[in-house]
């Protein structure tokens, strides 16, 4: 019994490392993009936010197409062997980053880099198939917090490793951590995996076909989307509206930078309590909590007058994170059949990354129609929408 302990305290710490790591590798760019873009050619300020944005959204779009393919290789397989083809995927590809030397190289590479997705969502399935049951909770808790923060805190790395060793470094950085977390999986992860057989004349089922708690995996796909979305609104615009915020400002970037680097650190600190709470009176009421809490920051921030009132508000959509997104991994993990956890963990993964590529773009909508404050309108609604989905979704959660 007790290795079995170690085991899955030795996993959740590595894994924990690698989606971090993940995390920042698809958000780190964020912050220089169009900096880095205006230096590989001479282009219009319409060219430069046009190539922009096709490289920002270009791995989130191929993951959302690519991840149920390995959530299916997986559960045939092994989560191992995709952790270490997406890991030492990612190494190169960003590392190869840095050898850019025109706009379409990038983006060909930033579509290559969703290619070799599914280190999350596989950390995530070999978390859950190996961890005991009664610390479920716990451990999706902290592996949510490495991804999560690792994609809010990415932006305020990316920009400080620019501003002090240039552009191309981030990608060299980032790509040899990637390659760390590569080498620390092959040797400290274990997964005690049994593939299940099937008739050879046997048809593949559809991944939620035959399970009674479809209607709750669904609900749970739903929420990472909608939280996804509702976090990511805001990055088209923050830098905009701290400047309208604190027009006398010479810090824009790093003010920014750190208020958006606020849901992380709130992550961090206390999504843990949030899993070992829900291991106790379930991940359901914690999940119905943060939803309900979520609405709150987001219906504040309408009003608020300057970027600390701003900053107090990110701060708590964190706290509402920690709640949220630890307790759809659980959730998950409890009512997936193991034969097929890859594939939900997976499919968890498109819509996260759908939530990735409509946030921003609601955001940029909703600011032409309604400012700046417009935005945190749409979020408390789709804040809304999310709880009352969940209500249904989870009705026969006891």
């Amino acid at each position: 019994m007790t290795s079995k302990i170690v085991n899955w305290k030795q996993n959740l710490n590595v894994l924990w490392f690698g989606n971090f790591i993940a995390g920042i590798g698809f958000s780190c760019i964020g912050p220089f993009i169009a900096l880095f873009i205006g230096q590989l050619g001479h282009y219009s300020d319409t060219q430069t936010s046009l190539y922009s944005g096709m490289a920002f959204a270009a791995p989130f779009v191929i993951k959302m197409i690519v991840s149920p393919l390995w959530g299916y290789l997986a559960d045939k397989y092994g989560r191992k062997p995709m952790l270490l083809r997406a890991s030492l995927g990612m190494a190169i590809v960003i590392g190869a980053m840095s050898l850019v030397t025109n706009v379409w190289q990038l983006i060909i590479l930033r579509l290559l880099q969703g290619v070799f997705s599914g280190f999350i969502s596989n950390a995530n399935a070999l978390i859950a198939a190996e961890t005991p049951t009664e610390h479920i909770g716990q451990a999706s808790g902290k592996l949510s917090t490495g991804n999560v923060s690792g994609t809010l805190i990415g932006p305020m790395v990316g920009g400080v490793v620019a501003e002090l060793f240039g552009y191309r470094y981030t990608f060299v950085i980032t790509g040899v951590a990637m390659l760390s977390a590569f080498i620390l999986t092959i040797f400290f992860v274990h997964e005690n995996f049994t593939p299940v057989k099937n008739q050879s004349n046997q048809k593949q089922p559809h991944f939620l076909s035959g399970i009674d708690t479809a209607p709750i995996l669904l609900g749970m796909f739903l929420t990472t989307l909608f939280v996804q979305a509702t976090n990511n609104s805001i990055s088209p615009i923050l830098s905009l509206y701290v400047k309208q915020l604190d027009p006398t400002s010479h810090n824009i970037a790093l003010v920014s930078g750190i208020i958006q680097a606020l849901n992380g650190v709130a992550m961090i600190l206390v999504a843990p309590i949030f899993g070992r709470l829900g291991d106790r009176i379930g991940s359901h009421k914690i999940l119905m909590f943060g939803v309900l809490f979520s609405m709150l920051p987001f219906f504040i921030t309408i009003f608020v007058q300057n970027v600390w009132q701003l900053g107090a508000m990110r701060l708590l959509v964190g706290i509402s994170d920690a709640a949220l997104l630890p307790a759809v991994q659980a959730l998950l993990a409890t009512y997936s059949p193991k034969e097929r956890i890859s594939q939900v963990f997976s499919w968890n993964q498109s819509f996260q990354a759908a939530g990735n590529v409509s946030g921003p773009m609601i955001g940029s909508a909703v600011v032409l129609i309604g400012g700046y404050r417009g935005v945190f309108v749409a979020t408390t609604l789709i804040a809304l929408v999310n709880f009352l989905c969940l209500n249904k979704n989870t009705k026969t959660i006891k």
